[in-house]
């Protein structure tokens, strides 16, 4: 289930004038984190959304959430994840069917260049693939920029969500 993307840079006229000029190829695909390493591989780019999860309780807290559903997927380019999403799709009254993406999250060298929005393209594509009716995400009050991106993309505020912490903050 991957989506293959070749860019390539094409040398200009201005190359027999001396300006420097050169051919490069990149690999870009999403995929499912199914190994231990695939999803520790993922760790550095949702640590900038996550930063309270250790490297070392990251694999364990993913493949906990695995059991009730939870999917880890990858955008990455030459092996490198650069925008990572964590979702799961569910069922309740209020929106039937439904894609709920616990995780997006592009790394700060590579925002805006794309690649957010390729993940969130193939999320969407995957939830209607799978029948769903809707797709929701949180996002954090905090996260001002990731608004904006997410309504460019389409997506409308539609509900304020409540929280009380009962224990820890993990």
């Amino acid at each position: 289930m991957g989506a293959g993307f070749n860019l390539v840079v094409l040398a200009l006229p201005g190359a027999a004038f001396g300006l420097i000029c050169y051919k490069e190829s990149y690999s870009m695909e999403i995929r499912f984190a199914r190994t231990d390493s695939e999803i520790i591989s993922c760790y550095e780019v949702m640590r900038e959304l996550r930063p309270h999860l250790s490297r070392k309780e990251f694999c364990s807290r993913i493949r906990q959430q695995e059991e009730s559903g939870y999917y880890l997927v990858y955008l990455a380019e030459d092996e490198k994840p650069l925008a990572v999403a964590g979702f799961r799709i569910s069922r309740n009254l209020a929106w039937g069917s439904f894609l709920y993406v616990d995780d997006l999250v592009t790394s700060s060298s590579y925002r805006s260049l794309g690649y957010g929005s390729k993940l969130l393209s193939w999320l969407l594509d995957y939830a209607v693939q799978h029948g769903c009716d809707q797709f929701h995400l949180d996002s954090g009050v905090q996260r001002v920029g990731a608004h904006k991106f997410y309504q460019r993309e389409g997506l409308q505020l539609s509900s304020y969500h409540f929280q009380k912490v009962l224990k820890g903050s993990s």
